[in-house]
């Protein structure tokens, strides 16, 4: 979805008077497993293996910021990520990493 202001004129290129807003839903998943990182990342975190209460298990990668891939979530805490809608297999799409449920207790 587009926003544009409504005061402003019609101008063929990028600018400030619009705004483009792209809906997300975000869920919260338990980190089953860390992936170790290639390349860049070597030697550090790559992925979180999570799983959502319905049993789905994916990896968490994007979102992860360069202190929480040297020291990253417990296994058996929860995470929340965001997303844009699910897969045909029920999987979330482009699902990223936004910061760990200190408030839930590891189980």
């Amino acid at each position: 979805m587009v926003l544009h202001r409504g005061g402003s004129l019609y101008r063929g290129e990028r600018n400030n008077d619009l705004l483009k807003v792209k809906p997300y839903d975000d869920a919260e998943a338990r980190v089953v497993g860390h992936v170790p990182g290639k390349g860049r990342h070597g030697g550090r975190l790559g992925a979180l293996l999570v799983e959502t209460p319905e049993g789905k298990r994916f990896k968490l990668g994007t979102g992860l910021t360069d202190a929480e891939r040297e020291n990253p979530p417990p296994v058996g805490s929860w995470v929340t990520y965001r997303y844009n809608g699910v897969n045909p297999s029920g999987l979330p799409r482009f699902a990223r990493f936004m910061r760990i449920r200190d408030d839930v207790p590891n189980r």
